[in-house]
């Protein structure tokens, strides 16, 4: 069941909150929609505080790479005002959807979070056939945001696996992206 501009699942997005962005799954089960956010990271800090987020539809994997380890600029960012409250969403994406969010459930590592419509708009929506390589990149970003934290060894062969991936099915922005993200990841467990 689709719930605005999302499907029935788990739809990876650019979330923003105040002046920050990350690559998050919101999940749809049923037409209700929530997040998991791992405790202590600026998304759920800001959530918490502010009590929104902002899902942004981007479809470039080097904005999911950037947003995953480091900080986008100031004027990658635009306030968007509903009902009084003012959101941050990302200037160059097809549509963006804003949503009350309030902490369902906070656990040891993560938090719950309920999300609640205010305000979607497409922007300009273009084709995208499915590819590999975007995906790839995608679910290599995600177990890496985990491996970080953990090092745990099964998450980094599906690193691997997913980057080998990027490499075949991908073209030049996926090889970019997967460039940034190789940098990255040596830069992260050198610490």
């Amino acid at each position: 069941m689709a719930v605005g501009l999302l499907t029935e699942g788990i739809n990876e997005v650019i979330a923003t909150t105040d002046h920050n962005a990350a690559p998050m799954g919101i999940i749809n089960r049923n037409g209700s929609l929530h997040m998991v956010l791992f405790r202590g990271s600026h998304t759920a800090r800001n959530i918490a505080r502010d009590r929104w987020v902002v899902a942004n539809f981007v479809f470039d994997p080097v904005i999911y790479v950037r947003t995953a380890f480091d900080d986008l600029p100031e004027d990658a960012f635009v306030s968007e005002e509903i009902n009084g409250m003012v959101v941050c969403r990302l200037r160059d994406v097809e549509a963006w959807a804003a949503f009350a969010a309030d902490v369902e459930r906070s656990g040891g590592e993560t938090i719950v979070v309920r999300l609640t419509p205010l305000k979607e708009e497409v922007l300009g929506l273009r084709l995208h056939p499915v590819n590999r390589g975007f995906a790839s990149i995608v679910e290599a970003t995600v177990h890496a945001t985990r491996y970080v934290r953990n090092r745990d060894p099964w998450l980094g062969r599906l690193i691997k696996h997913h980057s080998g991936l990027a490499r075949k099915c991908g073209g030049s922005r996926e090889w970019e992206a997967l460039e940034l993200f190789e940098r990255y990841i040596a830069d992260l467990t050198r610490e």
